[in-house]
């Protein structure tokens, strides 16, 4: 197991790094992309995980040149997800730290995902119940890579940002970690790297 002790809380991202549901939401955004004419690139769309919708939105209109209303874009991206009736399974590793830890320190999930989506998959696992905090992009006015939800996590929390881990899936989620003066351990391909 991981030795988290010498951290006083935990910050989980959601989406790839504790449910295993990046798959399923890029499925989502390959549908969008079809229905909005945007090129769709896999790799591209991954690297985006943790941004809030409109927030891709607004980085895919900028990237491909396009003028789409961004609130109209990501109420399609969040049907075309629930059409898709995808629960996600839990990632074996962090659910290990979850559980080790969830007695001694605080815990809280920072994530780019909306209120509603995040207490809906952290409940069908039994998670929400067991959190200190949780930060959805209801939450915050800057989304990752911008520091504010993970700094917001650790607020609820009331530990200081310094003695707060993250445990992300993306670069822009450990950007957001680091600039926020967290420590951050990535996941990669649901593995966790020390």
């Amino acid at each position: 197991m991981i030795d988290l002790s010498n951290y006083k809380a935990i910050i989980f991202d959601m989406d790839g790094t504790l449910v295993d549901s990046m798959g399923a939401h890029i499925d989502a955004w390959q549908l969008t992309c079809k229905a909005f004419d945007y090129p769709f690139d896999r790799a591209y769309q991954h690297s985006l995980g943790g941004v809030p919708t409109i927030e891709t939105v607004q980085l895919m209109n900028a990237k491909y040149g396009k003028n789409h209303n961004p609130s109209e874009v990501a109420v399609y991206k969040k049907q075309a997800f629930e059409r898709l009736d995808h629960i996600p399974n839990l990632i074996q590793d962090t659910l290990e730290v979850f559980n080790h830890y969830k007695a001694s320190m605080p815990i809280a999930v920072g994530t780019g995902s909306d209120k509603q989506h995040a207490q809906w998959v952290l409940d069908k696992h039994g998670l929400l119940s067991q959190l200190s905090a949780l930060v959805t992009s209801d939450d915050v006015a800057n989304g990752k890579p911008h520091p504010e939800t993970f700094v917001r996590a650790a607020e609820l929390m009331g530990v200081d940002p310094q003695f707060c881990v993250v445990f992300e899936d993306t670069e822009m989620g450990r950007k957001a970690a680091l600039d926020g003066g967290m420590s951050c351990f990535m996941i990669e391909n649901n593995r966790l790297v020390y």
